[in-house]
């Protein structure tokens, strides 16, 4: 199911768009300003960002720009700022879409799917020697390919669709496992230490998936 964020301080029109575009089947979480959207992204793996362009502590085409420095997670601005000068700004700020208010709901439905869409005709992920390609469920490590259990697959795909970024430990159980009360608690540390077995250069010291102590983990290299 892919993940959307909405950053939108309307709450009125972030729950139209929430409504809308749930019964499409997307998961969509809401962020009301900046600081909650960015708490948010650290801690998520988003496959959209619907992002106003004026937030209460913020802009965000600021926002967006630095979310280029560390993802390629597509954003689509939702704006009242209508002029050409506007649509520029935000497509040169990084945005892959600008739509501007007010706007039907199925004008919104048809540009997340094409985005979404966009995005999916390119699914394999290169990081320097690394090719993962997890709709394919093809992983290679300097052209060989490597055999990944189904759950160290669901943690990669996470750990890189974050890279740069902290996965809380909590974000990674639920994500892979679901429903944690029946998990065993060291069932995401054993996964973490197989695939740093396969997939680093020397596991003791690793260079891709990096633990951040108290926090979680990271896929380091951004690539």
């Amino acid at each position: 199911m892919k993940q959307i964020l909405v950053v939108e301080d309307d709450l009125a029109m972030s729950r139209g768009i929430v409504l809308a575009l749930r019964n499409e089947g997307f998961s969509l979480t809401e962020a009301h300003n900046l600081r909650e959207a960015e708490q948010l992204r650290q801690e998520n793996a988003f496959d959209l960002i619907l992002l106003d362009c004026n937030l209460p502590d913020g802009s965000g085409l600021d926002w967006c720009a630095r979310i280029r420095l560390d993802s390629a997670v597509p954003v689509i601005f939702l704006t009242a700022n209508d002029t050409e000068y506007d649509e520029v700004a935000g497509l040169e700020a990084g945005a892959d879409d600008y739509i501007t208010k007010p706007f039907s709901l199925a004008v919104l439905r048809a540009r997340v799917s094409n985005v979404l869409r966009r995005q999916n005709t390119s699914p394999r992920i290169q990081i320097d020697g690394f090719e993962f390609d997890f709709e394919q469920l093809l992983f290679l490590r300097d052209g060989v390919p490597v055999e990944l259990s189904r759950n160290e697959q669901k943690v990669l795909q996470v750990l890189v669709r974050s890279r740069g970024s902290t996965v809380p430990r909590e974000r990674l159980l639920d994500r892979v496992w679901g429903d944690t009360e029946y998990v065993d608690e060291n069932a995401l540390s054993v996964t973490i230490r197989r695939l740093r077995s396969k997939l680093e250069d020397d596991p003791s010291a690793p260079r891709y998936i990096k633990t951040v102590y108290g926090i979680g983990y990271a896929w380091a290299v951004k690539g």
